[in-house]
């Protein structure tokens, strides 16, 4: 009976979790975006993807119209379809003229949402594991990598959200023996942001990193026949669901 109440006690705060992480409290991707930052009204993200293809096609149409092109059979038949779309997005009560005044809102709220931190971790002492990709020193000649979540962002895949980037400087000078090494690093996670462009693999990519950590500790996952040697626990599987649960946020013992 014991036995099965230290496992639930263990399982119980895999999810949980704390409102401030403990230092070198292994740490999810997922609880890096600031968690007030992720909600937002996205009019857009309510779209079909018809209706999505229906406003896009109208305001083609509506460009088309305004430029000194075609002839008048042409601007006739294209204004025939732009009716024609307007009455049909209309009908499921979409109003073109009001969805175009909120793109810059929606714009700005889905900036703060990729570039937000998580406040509650900032100047806290955490361990992550992700992949690095080797960068050009500090200005202070500091070793830097660059850590993201998933093997080929920022090479063969575009860069992950800023907040989903981390600026690290490497205090024993280590650097990674390839794009992409797996790794798992302790050290000091403070909300930096910083812009930065670099050469990866296929050419110049912007760095845009909302985190910056100190690294204490570097610890390399290959074995020897070049396999990661890093598997998730259950404790690590437990505390990801309960991330991606709360969208981040850490609850309160």
């Amino acid at each position: 009976m014991k036995i099965w109440l230290k496992i639930a006690s263990l399982v119980l705060l895999g999810l949980t979790g704390s409102a401030y992480a403990a230092p070198g409290t292994p740490l999810d991707w997922a609880a890096l975006p600031d968690p007030a930052a992720q909600s937002y009204d996205d009019p857009f993200r309510d779209l079909t993807p018809e209706q999505f293809d229906d406003l896009l096609f109208a305001l083609r149409l509506r460009g088309r119209l305004q430029q000194d092109v075609g002839s008048a059979e042409e601007h006739q038949k294209w204004q025939e379809l732009l009716t024609e779309t307007e009455e049909a997005l209309a009908a499921d009560q979409i109003d073109i003229d009001w969805l175009l005044s909120q793109r810059e809102v929606v714009i700005a709220r889905r900036e703060r949402a990729e570039t937000s931190g998580n406040p509650n971790l900032d100047g806290q002492t955490v361990t992550l594991m992700g992949f690095a990709l080797p960068a050009p020193p500090d200005d202070d000649g500091q070793s830097v990598v660059y850590l993201v979540p998933q093997p080929g962002m920022c090479s063969h895949l575009p860069p992950p959200a800023p907040n989903q980037m981390i600026r690290v400087k490497l205090r024993d000078g280590w650097t990674p023996a390839y794009v992409h090494e797996p790794v798992r690093l302790t050290g000091q996670l403070v909300i930096d942001p910083s812009d930065y462009e670099m050469n990866v693999v296929d050419g110049l990519m912007p760095m845009r990193a909302t985190f910056r950590m100190d690294a204490e500790i570097v610890e390399t996952l290959e074995n020897r026949s070049g396999e990661t040697a890093w598997k998730p626990t259950i404790e690590d599987q437990l505390r990801a669901a309960g991330s991606r649960k709360t969208g981040g946020e850490q609850t309160p013992e």
